[in-house]
């Protein structure tokens, strides 16, 4: 793990610290997400909010019925028919994004505004370099293992094809790219013990540099 700690410029002080929180398809980025709530540090989770929005009675449910249509219904959101509806289609992607971005965006707002008074909050964002969502946080986490591990993790889960897995990473921007533009890396290949240490290790740091 990378020991680089930002220099802060004066006004951060006077808000949280945000970081970014990324990695790959099959990194480990949820479980270093978790490991950071257990250390007290509130975590926006991009994705979760979207399983809400797109849930039962969500928000977004009547747009993305208007624009993909038979792919909604009482549970909210049938992923299976949306997922088939933009793989592979970059216009129908565009679309939905331009429908769910806006609405994450107010709801990462809302958590930043009831976590004012933290020193440090974390948006946990899979495409954050992807999406450009760079210039929202002070600094950016890198989750990362080998792709053999990568692999291996993501083929695990049901419904999930080597096709599919060829067409994610086709869409996330490379590992090794990601780390270059990191501030800081968590290692996840290894076991959970040391990526809890270097989750640890990176918290002190920070929590350090910000009481100063």
């Amino acid at each position: 793990m990378t020991t680089h700690v930002k220099r802060l410029p004066p006004h951060h002080r006077h808000r949280p610290m945000v970081l970014g929180l990324t990695g790959s398809i099959g990194m480990g980025k949820s479980a270093v997400a978790k490991m950071l709530r257990a250390e007290g540090v509130p975590v926006f989770d991009a994705d979760a909010e979207v399983h809400v929005l797109q849930g039962p009675g969500g928000a977004l449910l009547p747009a993305i019925e208007a624009a993909f249509p038979g792919t909604t219904g009482p549970r909210g959101v049938d992923r299976a028919k949306l997922g088939a509806a933009v793989f592979g289609n970059a216009g129908a992607l565009k679309t939905l994004e331009h429908i769910v971005h806006p609405a994450v965006g107010r709801s990462r707002a809302a958590f930043v505004r009831a976590n004012r008074a933290r020193r440090i909050i974390v948006f946990d964002i899979p495409l954050l370099f992807e999406k450009g969502g760079t210039q929202n946080v002070d600094g950016i986490i890198v989750v990362s293992a080998s792709l053999w591990q990568q692999r291996k993790r993501v083929m695990a889960r049901a419904g999930m094809t080597a096709a599919r897995l060829r067409h994610v990473r086709h869409l996330q921007m490379a590992d090794h790219h990601k780390r270059s533009h990191a501030d800081w890396i968590i290692p996840t290949g290894g076991t959970k013990f040391a990526t809890r240490q270097a989750v640890r290790k990176l918290l002190g740091n920070l929590r350090s540099s910000l009481a100063r």
